[in-house]
């Protein structure tokens, strides 16, 4: 066994003792594609990958144990485990010390702090151009203002509304009511009912909050800014508390747009 990519065989999966105890069915094997280059962990991941689009591997599902995976793909036992301590760092897989059901490396359905913690990395490291950023952001929010009109319960507005009046202080310092702001969006967009639209929302509203933080320590013109962010915030709300779900979208975007421009004045 080594760290370099060699080809692999199609065999078939059989249980056995670090990850896995007890009975499994039997799995066949598909060659993996890989790069010249990949390093031998992500061989791993690419199986892991390849097998759950498939559909071969659900939640719940075991993985094979470390030294029947590290066999099948002739890699080193040490590039399972990193493979594996990523997909746990990814929230893909769990790992637990024991024999039966309960024990060894599972599938697990990906938390959503883990997918938008992902997500929040991945949008800001990429440095998408702002206008393709903004424009995603109206679509999103537009789909989560008008759901939560619909599906906001009373403690989602009570949420919302504690966040409006926090944002009413007048005495409220620039970070903390940055941080109400994006709060407000994320909490608009939970209210919606819809996982993927609230963790994309939050993902790229929370990527953007150091860039707008930026933005209001360098604004001269505060006095003006906060009270109309502030008016955009209570419309939005009002609409979906009504439930008035047409209103509240276009509202989202029309703040988002003219949020942007207030920041960054031609």
């Amino acid at each position: 066994m080594n760290d370099t990519v060699a080809p692999l065989a199609t065999e078939n999966l059989r249980p056995a003792g670090d990850f896995i105890a007890g009975p499994s069915p039997a799995v066949e094997v598909p060659t993996v594609e890989t790069a010249p280059g990949i390093r031998a962990f992500e061989v791993v991941l690419t199986w892991v990958d390849e097998r759950i689009l498939a559909g071969e591997l659900g939640v719940g599902d075991h993985l094979p144990a470390e030294r029947e995976l590290a066999r099948m793909l002739d890699v080193s036992r040490a590039a399972v485990r990193e493979a594996i301590r990523t997909l746990q760092a990814q929230g893909v897989v769990r790992s637990s010390v024991g024999a039966g059901p309960a024990g060894g490396t599972t599938i697990t359905a990906v938390p959503s702090h883990a997918l938008s913690r992902l997500l929040r990395q991945h949008v800001a490291l990429a440095n998408f151009p702002l206008h393709d950023v903004i424009e995603v952001r109206v679509a999103l929010e537009r789909l989560s203002a008008r759901l939560a009109a619909t599906h906001a319960s009373a403690d989602d507005l009570a949420a919302m509304r504690d966040l409006l009046d926090t944002m009413d202080d007048p005495g409220i310092d620039r970070a903390h009511f940055n941080d109400c702001d994006t709060a407000f969006h994320v909490t608009v967009a939970a209210a919606a009912g819809n996982v993927l639209a609230r963790d994309f929302t939050a993902a790229i509203r929370e990527s953007m909050r150091l860039p707008i933080l930026d933005r209001f320590r360098t604004l001269d013109s505060w006095g003006t800014v906060a009270p109309a962010l502030r008016r955009d915030h209570e419309a939005i709300y009002a609409a979906v508390a009504r439930g008035d779900g047409t209103a509240a979208a276009a509202l989202a975007e029309e703040h988002i747009r003219s949020a942007w421009h207030l920041l960054n004045p031609v």
